[in-house]
């Protein structure tokens, strides 16, 4: 791709997105009902403030299976080309999985998956 491609590229997803906002700004919503803006979840209404600090440990969690998540999305390509890959490429998996598992014990060591 040439250079003045991805300038042609960058700059018109910057008009897009400026408009958007602009027209956004200008348009308001249709309805008056002040009842369509609360928060709403499982038909609950809300009670007390909705603002909630969660402990670091909820984060944590959240963090490793991200990690564990995306791990999956990298190990499908390479099963399906195992086997023309070669030695290189189980030596490569292989090194992928060593720093996982660095992960996974560093996570371990912090206590990160233990839910309290």
């Amino acid at each position: 791709m040439e250079s003045s491609a991805l300038l042609v590229f960058f700059l018109a997803a910057i008009t897009l997105v400026g408009l958007a906002m602009l027209f956004s700004s200008y348009v308001p919503p249709t309805s008056t009902n002040a009842t369509k803006f609360e928060p709403y979840e499982c038909g609950i209404e809300t009670i007390g403030d909705a603002w909630l600090q969660y402990t670091v440990g909820y984060y944590l969690f959240a963090i490793m299976f991200l990690i564990f998540d995306v791990e999956t999305i990298f190990l499908f390509p390479w099963a399906i080309v195992m086997r023309t890959a070669g030695l290189t490429g189980f030596i490569e998996i292989l090194i992928f999985f060593a720093i996982l598992g660095l992960g996974l014990l560093y996570g371990w060591k912090k206590h990160a998956l233990r839910w309290e």
